[in-house]
């Protein structure tokens, strides 16, 4: 029998990586059933104390190039974990960080990384409180991986989840896709484009609180779509919610250059990574009211209700032409080493 082997399918946020979650995590992690915040299946648990709800989450970062149009690998890696703990619906408290370093990477470049990572922290209003070194042989690694943790605090009348999504709940996306898959593939490859293609990659906790001061009791699930984008996303979020979501490709915010860049590249902008921006499913009766309080931050300003929430489980996109197609989770490695 030929053993089975790891392949960069399992990191792509598409089926070979569900499969892996499913069969291998969520299996051995909660062998006796009791691990209900695992069972979940969400990017953050939620744990139950006294005074609140402690959220705790960790992200690993292994992206390729370090730097790239619009952010690097440390600032990602301060992102990543603060966006996990706000789609809790959490005020991200602390973060710890752990370095994975290759033998003959430049002290300098390090220090780089190292100064965007405390400039995001600090913009974001979080702290790096504790953290790891190790060192590799030098062919042993890609120069530096960076793992991040976190710990936020939740109010206990906040509930978010797949398994809260209701039939008839809005769906809204906070801004345009695609923006940070293609920034960093231009930069690996050496595109030249005549518009410049920038990560959004920043961090969403303070969207997320102006949103949840007035409507935590109306929005019901947040997910930040990063590997294998807004499709596999909502795949998902359909298949832990049993519901069936309703997508309209024409409400779907996509900026121009990034549009351009997906036709030549023959690429779909719904599977592409982003690393800000959220899906949130909210009562319909205070979708309209929620959209306005997005627009009005700076990371919400070109968010749009994109959909709405079905019975029947899957996810269906009505196109532009009217017609309608099954969005299918992410099959195979589109953009590997994207986060």
């Amino acid at each position: 029998m030929t053993e089975e082997l790891i392949t960069l399918n399992h990191g792509s946020g598409g089926r070979a990586m569900a499969r892996l979650i499913e069969e291998i995590f969520i299996h051995h992690f909660n062998a006796d059933s009791n691990n209900t915040e695992l069972a979940k299946k969400n990017d953050a648990a939620r744990l139950n104390v006294q005074t609140s709800h402690i959220v705790t989450t960790i992200d690993a970062h292994v992206i390729s190039p370090l730097f790239f149009p619009g952010g690097d690998i440390g600032s990602l890696a301060v992102h990543g974990t603060i966006n996990d703990l706000s789609m809790a619906g959490a005020r991200p408290l602390a973060l710890t960080a752990a370095f994975i370093l290759e033998e003959g990477f430049k002290i300098s470049t390090l220090k780089s990384l190292v100064k965007s990572m405390a400039l995001a922290a600090k913009e974001a209003g979080v702290n790096i409180v504790s953290g790891d070194t190790k060192v590799v042989e030098k062919g042993k690694g890609d120069g530096v991986f960076i793992t991040t943790s976190g710990v936020g605090l939740c109010d206990h009348d906040v509930s978010l989840g797949a398994e809260q999504i209701k039939v008839g709940d809005k769906i809204i996306l906070s801004g345009s896709i695609g923006d940070h898959g293609i920034a960093v593939m231009s930069a690996r490859e050496g595109l030249q484009f005549d518009t410049a293609l920038l990560s959004d990659s920043c961090a969403l906790n303070d969207l997320v609180d102006n949103m949840m001061q007035h409507f935590k009791h109306a929005i019901h699930c947040m997910r930040d779509p990063t590997r294998g984008g807004i499709a596999s996303a909502l795949n998902e979020l359909s298949e832990q919610a049993d519901k069936g979501f309703r997508i309209y490709e024409a409400a779907i915010p996509l900026k121009e250059s990034v549009r351009a860049a997906c036709e030549l590249l023959g690429l779909d902008p719904a599977y592409i990574a982003n690393e800000g921006k959220l899906v949130c499913f909210v009562a319909e009766e205070q979708a309209e009211a929620l959209l306005a309080k997005m627009r009005k931050h700076p990371h919400g300003r070109d968010a749009a209700i994109i959909g709405e929430v079905l019975a029947e489980p899957g996810v269906q996109l009505q196109t532009t032409l009217g017609t309608r197609r099954r969005l299918e989770m992410l099959s195979g490695e589109a953009l590997p080493r994207i986060c």
